[in-house]
This record gives structure tokens, C-alpha cells and sequence, in this order.
């Protein structure tokens, strides 16, 4: 079981963000990215809203930097650990376009990248961007299909993409919190990313499924984790995981400030080896 970081900063949800995050900058995310790539963890994500209403931010947050320029900030700072869309919204993007902005990625970062795609759930983003709402599941699988077909390929029909990403072996999670969600990750991706669901509903769902070899359950503590503080407690945690499927935990971490965060990074890392 492999350990990545919910990166922080570049998503501020009230309740799980620290009060530290909200004035930081691209030097305290540096920090962070040049942290983990040190110790060796799998992988970092960003999250991606275009838009929040203001109604919906005192729920979801309003701080979300962009996926693409956040992600390719951080490959310029680390040399291995992976690159993780968590995740883009299928709809609001045409899979040419996913394919030639994140493979250009892919590209410059080594063949780091991860995308973590989902369906969406912001109605009122959807109708801002002009995107399709009612049947955005169906128009998820078109999209999804259009980009494994075009990952890491140069000519697409009569098209060309140049540059792309340095393999055809598309890395995608598939985000979501049903069962159609794990189909779809399944059938179209290369691992499922949960949430919202009890361990036992997850376990209850990974086995009514076939996954293929090498497929990735990519889950989450649920709450910040305290390594220094709560060190048996975290443990723990990671264990529970551990034994409801999971091959990668995503994980955020409880600091006071940035020293604290890379002090919290060491002890999580050196937990997750002791497993």
C-alpha cells in the first residue's frame, strides 16, 4: 500500500484545511512537493472547480488553483513522485484537449501523471460552462473512451497531437461514490477513487467486481491525520485501509503551520513503513 498527499493549499475546504493554508503561497507548496518527493510518497494532487457560487462556499470552499498550472508548478520542483488530477470534471473539457494539456504534462514531468477524472456534482458550474447536466454520466463514458483512445498517440483519425504523453498506458482514476463509478473505473480506467463511503460499503462494492491486474483502489482516512500527536491512532487508520482493499490511501495531515506539516510528512512516511 502506497502513500499520496491531498496537497494542501491549493484546496481549502472550511473543516479540513488549516488555518495555516490560507496564507501560503507557491514557496510553502514548493516546500511541501520538495518534502515528499524526498521521503518518497506516491503521489500529489489538486482538485479542479472552475467556479463555486458564492451560496455553495461556505460548504465546499472557494480556494481550488487550477489543476494544470498547479500540477506543472510542482513537476518543475520534484524529480519522482506522481502528478494526480483528483480530479478534472469530464464535462467540462473535450478529451483532445485533456490529451494534449495533460500530456504535454505527462511529457515535461517524465510520465508522472495520474488523471483522476469524475462525472461532477456542481449543477450551477455545469450551466455556467455551457455542459451537459442531465445525461453528464453518459457524456462522462463518451469522454473517457475519447481519452484512452487519444492518450500518448500522436495522430488521432485525421488529427495530430504533438507533443503527448511518453506512453499509451493512460493512468486514470475514476473518481465517484456508486457502483456505475466503479464500473466506469473498471471498464474505462486503471483505478477507482471513492468517497463519501463506509469502509464496509466500499469493501461490499470491490467485491461485486472483477478488477484487472494492477488496478488501484485509491482511498482516504476520511479526517486529518496526526502522526506525531496520535501516532497509534494513525496507525491504525492506515490499517483499516489497508484491509478494505486499498493499494494507495490519499491522505491530509492536522499542522499548525508549514514546519509542522514537514514534520508531520516524516513521521506519516515513516508510519506507512512500519505497516
Amino acid at each position: 500500500m502506497r502513500i499520496g498527499l491531498s496537497t494542501p493549499i491549493v484546496v481549502q475546504v472550511p473543516g479540513v484545511a488549516s488555518p495555516w493554508e490560507s496564507d501560503a503561497g507557491p514557496a510553502e507548496l514548493a516546500r511541501v512537493a520538495e518534502t515528499a518527493d524526498a521521503l518518497g510518497f506516491d503521489h500529489l494532487t489538486c482538485s479542479e472547480h472552475i467556479v463555486v457560487p458564492a451560496a455553495d462556499a461556505p460548504v465546499r470552499g472557494a480556494t481550488y488553483w487550477d489543476p494544470l498550472a498547479t500540477l506543472s508548478y510542482l513537476a518543475a520542483r520534484t524529480t519522482r513522485i506522481r502528478l494526480a488530477t483528483s480530479v478534472v470534471v469530464l464535462g467540462y473539457h473535450h478529451p483532445l484537449a485533456l490529451a494534449k494539456r495533460y500530456g504535454t504534462l505527462d511529457r515535461l514531468s517524465g510520465g508522472r501523471v495520474v488523471l483522476g477524472v469524475g462525472v461532477g456534482s456542481l449543477r450551477a458550474e455545469f450551466d455556467l460552462l455551457d455542459a451537459e447536466w442531465p445525461e453528464r454520466g453518459a457524456a462522462a463514458d463518451r469522454g473517457l473512451a475519447g481519452l484512452r483512445a487519444a492518450w500518448g498517440r500522436r495522430e488521432v483519425g485525421e488529427f495530430v497531437i504533438d507533443p503527448h504523453a511518453v506512453s499509451t498506458a493512460a493512468p486514470i482514476w475514476v473518481g465517484g461514490r456508486t457502483r456505475r463509478s466503479l464500473r466506469r473505473a473498471v471498464e474505462l480506467g486503471t483505478g477507482w477513487v471513492p468517497f463519501g463511503l463506509s469502509a464496509a460499503d466500499t469493501a461490499d462494492y470491490l467485491r461485486q467486481v472483477n478488477p484487472p491486474p494492477g488496478f488501484e483502489v485509491v482511498l482516504n482516512p476520511g479526517r486529518a491525520l496526526d502522526p506525531t500527536g496520535d501516532p497509534e491512532g494513525t496507525r491504525r487508520r492506515l490499517s483499516r485501509l489497508r484491509d478494505s482493499g486499498a493499494t494507495v490511501v490519499n491522505c491530509s495531515l492536522r499542522a499548525t503551520d508549514i514546519d509542522h506539516y514537514c514534520t508531520q510528512l516524516a513521521a506519516l512516511y515513516t508510519t506507512a513503513a512500519r505497516l
